[in-house]
């Protein structure tokens, strides 16, 4: 996702959270299968997750077996699924409440390309699963505000095809603070914006540049 400082603090941000051994459920029953749901470009030829937004907020496998119908629907959801916490309409009364924040009215399918990814955090003996979402796309979220240091210099992807270096001035486990700091040109200038957390990028790390 690009972003373009300093309108982030425009674009809503939830975190759902999953049940790290229902997920990992889910995945053992995707890898287990030979035939898979197809996503909005056709046939699919490994396992994935797909998070489903309806009658609750869930993950599925993508596997097809002699149990699973080859149609995904928002309508009915089953038990075994892995639901986002405080989403799941077997538990949670006011689940449809707790939807409408992270998606507004949007329901649907995200196929998705996190599998590996939520399989690394299993491995590492994470107890839970957390994804961060805009309404619109889906990615892991690994860190917490707790790993960041206040007052410590990051990097940013810029929207400009590179990275502007900032300050960080405060955190939560969603979203940051920044104020760009020691940039070229009269990007220091701009006022302090909000970015998503995952955005921080350590000095060491080259993964935007």
């Amino acid at each position: 996702m690009r972003l373009r400082p300093p309108f982030m603090k425009d674009i809503p941000m939830a975190i759902l959270k999953f049940s790290a051994s229902a997920v990992a459920a889910q995945i053992t029953h995707a890898r287990s299968c030979s035939t898979f749901l197809p996503n909005w470009n056709g046939p699919v030829d490994k396992p994935a997750l797909i998070l489903i937004v309806g009658n609750g907020v869930h993950l599925r496998s993508n596997g097809i077996d002699g149990s699973t119908t080859r149609i995904v629907t928002t309508e009915q959801s089953d038990p075994s699924f892995a639901f986002a916490n405080g989403v799941d309409p077997f538990r949670d009364r006011d689940w449809m409440a707790q939807r409408q924040i992270a998606f507004r009215d949007l329901t649907g399918q995200f196929y998705t390309d996190i599998l590996d990814d939520v399989q690394t955090l299993i491995d590492r003996g994470q107890g839970a699963i957390r994804l961060a979402t805009d309404g619109h796309s889906i990615r892991v979220f690994v860190r917490r505000a707790s790993d960041f240091l206040i007052g410590g210099t990051y990097e940013v992807p810029s929207g400009l095809g590179g990275t502007f270096r900032v300050v960080l001035k405060d955190a939560c486990d969603t979203f940051a603070i920044v104020q760009n700091y020691g940039n070229c040109e009269d990007f220091d200038a701009m006022q302090p914006y909000r970015v998503p957390l995952d955005a921080l990028i350590e000095l060491e790390d080259r993964r935007a540049a």
